[in-house]
């Protein structure tokens, strides 16, 4: 997942598309429309892994321009094959409802 975030933050499609499983992988990436994008953080919420899977639970923070920082949340789900591991998809929690103030009575 660590790599995976460090191939966007340097714009390696290459990289992306090598570690990502051919069933579900696009035919190509367009970081450049990204440039923009600087990416500022990464935490690692969760993880579980078996022999040959797991699933990542992340938050990667990062700001499009002069924009509001952004956040995105997923949770990845990674296959390993021979011997090498592999991002099959991943899943976006809804994010949390709003804070809102209770009145008190």
């Amino acid at each position: 997942m660590r790599s995976r975030y460090s191939a966007y933050v340097l714009h390696l499609e290459d990289y992306l598309l090598a570690t990502w499983h051919p069933s579900t992988r696009p035919a190509k990436l367009d970081l450049a429309d990204s440039e923009s994008t600087r990416w500022l953080g990464l935490e690692i919420r969760s993880q579980q892994q078996t022999a040959d899977s797991a699933r990542i639970e992340f938050i990667a923070r990062y700001r499009i321009g002069d924009g509001p920082v952004q956040r995105q949340h997923e949770i990845s789900r990674f296959v390993r094959e021979e011997g090498r591991w592999y991002y099959l998809d991943g899943e976006f929690p809804a994010p949390p409802p709003p804070f809102t103030q209770q009145r008190r009575y």
